[in-house]
């Protein structure tokens, strides 16, 4: 195998990670109330100055171990975005419950330039950083060339398969999860049968945002820069791996994620990285045209 086409796969493997973690805040939010969380991106955002955060506080507190501190890091930005969630849920969505559909998603569009003005205010419009945290490099050699994986994208790529595996563990196998699928089938019946729907949305809010700030540490981690306005672009990509693997679908927005990282990758290595974000765009235009239901997502009947 090419040495530059294998190097591209690892790069687009951690890239799709990080969108799989994204995209299952959109599915999840759709999946049970039928919308599309367009301040979500924000919240991802967010987390990446909460991660910055994080570390000076415990790095203040005379903490520089590099397991404690990443843990601490993760457990404070997991928590505020979870936070974050939960109020964006309580503003933007649950007042308009009742109203027009559309309502809604001019609510979500509104509380992300909040958000972005918020952050923009409060931090400040220049480009902020981190230093690395973890260095070290694993070089293979393959033909004619060299293979390099880091340290940091190993532990992206682990730390989010746990904790897409541990979700996946909570919505299949917990009472939690049980009361969100019975919410996301039917919610009327569901609150008949006494469950209060309302927290229940308000958790799954809560996910949601707990795996964009995860995914913001992880990124955060890997390219060590960041601003206000990062939570667009990558939103709007995630929301397309979310798209590609069926909306809705937890297992969906996994494979979407990795799938859109690795295409991704190829096209900005083997074409032109110049248009990459195009290539995401044309990609999800393609898939609302051809297979609107996506990869694992089940095909809208229309009732006669």
């Amino acid at each position: 195998m090419d040495a530059f086409f294998l190097q591209q796969l690892i790069n687009g493997l951690t890239l799709g990670a990080v969108y799989g973690l994204i995209a299952i805040g959109y599915t999840m939010v759709y999946g049970i109330i039928g919308m599309i969380n367009f301040a979500h991106g924000e919240v991802y955002m967010i987390s990446a100055y909460l991660c910055a955060i994080g570390l000076g506080l415990l790095s203040w507190f005379g903490l520089h171990s590099f397991p404690l501190l990443i843990f601490g890091t993760l457990i404070f930005t997991v928590v505020i975005t979870g936070v974050y969630g939960w109020t964006i849920e309580r503003i933007a969505y649950r007042p308009l419950r009742n109203s027009t559909r559309l309502a809604p998603l001019i609510s979500a569009i509104g509380m992300s330039l909040i958000l972005q003005n918020y952050v923009q205010i409060s931090q400040g419009p220049n480009q902020q950083g981190i230093p690395t945290l973890l260095s070290g490099v694993l070089r293979v050699d393959v033909g004619d060339g060299i293979v390099q994986i880091t340290w940091t994208k190993i532990f992206i790529v682990l730390a989010a398969l746990a904790g897409m595996l541990l979700l996946t563990w909570v919505i299949q196998f917990t009472c939690l999860g049980r009361i969100c699928r019975a919410t996301q089938q039917d919610r009327r019946m569901a609150s008949i049968l006494g469950i209060n729907t309302d927290r229940v949305i308000s958790l799954v809010f809560v996910m949601g945002a707990a795996m964009a700030g995860l995914a913001g540490v992880l990124v955060t981690m890997n390219y060590g820069t960041f601003d206000f306005y990062i939570g667009f672009i990558i939103g709007v990509k995630a929301f397309t791996a979310a798209v590609l693997g069926g909306i809705g679908s937890l297992p969906g927005a996994m494979l979407g994620g990795l799938l859109l990282g690795i295409a991704e990758a190829q096209f900005a290595g083997l074409v032109n990285s110049d248009y990459k974000d195009v290539f995401s765009f044309a990609l999800l235009v393609a898939i609302l045209i051809f297979r609107p239901q996506g990869l694992l997502g089940r095909p809208v009947v229309a009732k006669v």
